[in-house]
C-alpha cells in the first residue's frame, strides 16, 4: 500500500515528488518509457529560471531527480497498462512491477508531439528539428525555418518564429489551411512568411552540423524538391498520454485531463493532475512545475483531510 503514487518524471511529476517527499509523504514515482519526460531530447533550456547561462535539458532533469530523491522520494521503472479508480485505494496494474494500490495519485505522464514518422526526424530532434517553437525559436535568429502544419498552431509557431528568422516557410499538405480565419490571415500579412501548400514532406535531410533541409513532394505533380532550411518545427499537434486510463477520469474531446480551475483536482476525489497530461495551451516546463507543485499540495491536504476522517470514525 502506498500513500500516494506520481505517474511520470517530468517537471510535474518530479516537482510534486520534491513537494510531497519534503512533507514526509514518501512518495513512489513510476518512470516511463522516456524518464524526464521531452526536456531530456532537448539541447539547451534557456528560459528555466536560475540558470543565467541555461543548462542542458537531460541535465536540468536529473537535477530535479537527485533533489526528490534527497528527500525521500522512491522511483520504479515501470509501464501503467491499467488502473482502477473505481473504489479506493486505487489500484494500478504496471508491466514489470505487477499491482501496486495507492490511496492518492498524482497524473503527470504528459503529452507527446505528433511527429510526421518520415525519415531524419527524429535522430535529428535537438539538431534543428523541433516541436516547441517557444522553446527553440530564439537559437534560430537571423536563419532560414521551415514549419511543419496547417492548423492554428502552426499559424502561431510561425508568426512567433519570425521574430527571430529571416524567412519562415510553412509546408502543408493540403491546399487550405486548417487554421482559423484570423490566424490564417494573421500569417498570410506576415511579410517574412511563405507558403508551401499541397506539399508533402518525406525526408529532413541533416548534415554533420544539423538539418540542412527539408524534402518534399509536390502533391499533383509528383516531383520532389528539397527546400533549403536551417530549423523544422513540426506543429501538427500534440497527443495527451491519458489512453490507460480508459474513460475513468473527465477528459476534452482531444484526451486532455480536466481538472477544477484554480486547482489540480479531477472529477475523482484523490486524483489529480498537472503538466502538459492536462495543459494544452502553455506546455512549458515551468508552467508543468508550477502546477507540479499545486498537484503536491492538493493531494497533501487531501490525504490529511482522509486521515482525520478515518480517526473520527473510531471514535
Amino acid at each position: 500500500m502506498q500513500k500516494v503514487v506520481v505517474l511520470g518524471t517530468g517537471p510535474a511529476g518530479l516537482t510534486a515528488a520534491i513537494y510531497l517527499a519534503r512533507a514526509n509523504m514518501k512518495p513512489l514515482v513510476i518512470e516511463g518509457q522516456e524518464p524526464g519526460g521531452q526536456l531530456t531530447i532537448t539541447t539547451e533550456v534557456e528560459n528555466f529560471p536560475g540558470f543565467p547561462d541555461g543548462i542542458m535539458g537531460p541535465e536540468l532533469m536529473d537535477n530535479m531527480r537527485k533533489q526528490a530523491e534527497r528527500f525521500g522520494s522512491e522511483f520504479k521503472r515501470g509501464w501503467v497498462t491499467k488502473v482502477d479508480l473505481s473504489q479506493r485505494p486505487f489500484t494500478l496494474t504496471v508491466d514489470g512491477l505487477g499491482e501496486i494500490k495507492t490511496e492518492a495519485l498524482i497524473i503527470s505522464t504528459g503529452a507527446s508531439a505528433k511527429l510526421l514518422e518520415i525519415p531524419g526526424e527524429k535522430e535529428n530532434i535537438g539538431r534543428g528539428v523541433s516541436t516547441c517553437a517557444t522553446c527553440d525559436g530564439f537559437f534560430f535568429r537571423g536563419k532560414k525555418i521551415i514549419v511543419v502544419g496547417g492548423g492554428d498552431s502552426a499559424m502561431e509557431e510561425a508568426n512567433f518564429l519570425t521574430k527571430f528568422a529571416t524567412e519562415v516557410r510553412v509546408v502543408h499538405r493540403r491546399n487550405e489551411l486548417r487554421a482559423s480565419k484570423i490566424m490564417q490571415e494573421r500569417a498570410k500579412n506576415n511579410p517574412k512568411i511563405t507558403w508551401s501548400l499541397n506539399c508533402t514532406p518525406v525526408e529532413v535531410i541533416a548534415g554533420e552540423k544539423g538539418v540542412t533541409g527539408l524534402k518534399v513532394r509536390n502533391n499533383e505533380t509528383g516531383q520532389e524538391e528539397v527546400l533549403e532550411t536551417d530549423g523544422i518545427f513540426v506543429a501538427i499537434g500534440h497527443r495527451p498520454n491519458t489512453a490507460f486510463l480508459e474513460g475513468q477520469l473527465e477528459t476534452d474531446d482531444v484526451g486532455y485531463i480536466i481538472v477544477k480551475p484554480g486547482t489540480a483536482e479531477t472529477n475523482i476525489p484523490g486524483v489529480f493532475a498537472c503538466g502538459d497530461v492536462q495543459d494544452h495551451k502553455y506546455r512549458q516546463a515551468i508552467t508543468a512545475a508550477g502546477s507540479g507543485c499545486m498537484a503536491a499540495l492538493d493531494c497533501e491536504r487531501y490525504l490529511e483531510g482522509q486521515a482525520v476522517h478515518d480517526w473520527s470514525k473510531t471514535l
